[in-house]
């Protein structure tokens, strides 16, 4: 544990993680010094529209699935997130227009990718490293240093599944979202060198989607251990693994396949495991987070910061 509130920065790319190749070196190395696992997520109607999946799963990962629910138009207030986590400031930035009424609707600051320039340069004209100092001053790490006072706790970085992340006007496409990813996680790392007054009190999470997924027809991304795996003698005695129960009750809906890939790395917090790629495989076998539930995410971090008291062991 540090003996300073960490700030968190959540990069989340949203579908893109059957696009991840062997030259995505950034992601790769991220991986190899982080402590590695899964999110489950609930599974979706069949009738959703893309949107309405892009808002649904950000909700679960901030455990407000509650208040993506109502759209009854019911008046009464959802709590913020400053109000169930302690006066957290939180901060999403994404170009989904969807997803920015939704994050308001829970008090959270909605920004641009646009925000972040303060000259007439475009986005696609700045390097990685530029767009992560300017991320990085959002939590007040600035030249190197952790200032004492900081605009946000926790910032998101919502990267979508061909959402045209670089530019409304740009026609990029998934690929170019996945290249943007990539070096803007080597953006981060090389601020953020391990042992720096950055490394120390940033916490980093970085988060990759399958996006829209309706059927388990690929046994390689399913978080269940195969049968052939079981000693069939023992079978019996497998306990219910805990990211199926909601308290003492089983959770009525857990997709158990095509889970959200998770890499989560703070310099001397987060314990190493031994995962050496960013992969659904690698982390299967290697990681050390194992599988949790995506509405326990937020909790999780909200933890590092100092705004929760750590829900489990």
């Amino acid at each position: 544990m540090a003996d300073k509130p960490s700030r968190a920065l959540i990069l989340y790319g949203d579908g893109l993680a059957p696009f991840i190749q062997p030259s995505h070196t950034h992601l790769h190395s991220l991986s190899s010094k982080a402590s590695c696992g899964f999110l489950t997520l609930p599974n979706g109607p069949s009738s959703e529209s893309e949107d309405e999946r892009v808002v649904r799963e950000f909700a679960v990962l901030l455990d407000a699935y509650e208040s993506y629910l109502d759209k009854s138009g019911n008046t009464t207030r959802m709590p913020t997130i400053s109000e169930r986590f302690m006066g957290m400031k939180a901060a999403v930035i994404t170009n989904n227009t969807s997803l920015k009424s939704f994050g308001a609707k829970l008090g959270i600051s909605v920004l641009q990718f646009d925000d972040l320039i303060t000259n007439q340069q475009s986005l696609e004209e700045l390097p990685a490293e530029f767009v992560a100092a300017e991320l990085l001053k959002l939590l007040g790490f600035k030249e190197g240093k952790a200032l004492d006072m900081s605009e946000y706790d926790v910032v998101f970085v919502h990267v979508g599944d061909g959402e045209k992340v670089i530019s409304e006007r740009n026609k990029a496409n998934i690929a170019n979202d996945m290249e943007y990813v990539n070096a803007l996680v080597g953006g981060i790392l090389q601020i953020a060198q391990p042992g720096s007054e950055i490394s120390i009190r940033l916490h980093l999470s970085l988060l990759m989607s399958f996006g829209d997924v309706l059927e388990d027809t690929d046994p390689n991304l399913s978080v269940l251990m195969p049968k052939d795996e079981k000693i069939s003698n023992l079978s019996i005695l497998f306990p219910r693994q805990s990211y199926t129960m909601k308290g003492e009750s089983p959770r009525k809906d857990v997709r158990h396949h095509c889970p959200i890939l998770i890499a989560q790395w703070q310099y001397a917090v987060t314990r190493k495991d031994m995962v050496e790629a960013f992969s659904f495989k690698d982390f299967k076998e290697h990681g050390g987070n194992l599988v949790i539930p995506a509405d326990r995410f937020l909790h999780e971090v909200a933890f590092k910061v100092w705004k929760a008291p750590k829900y489990g062991a």
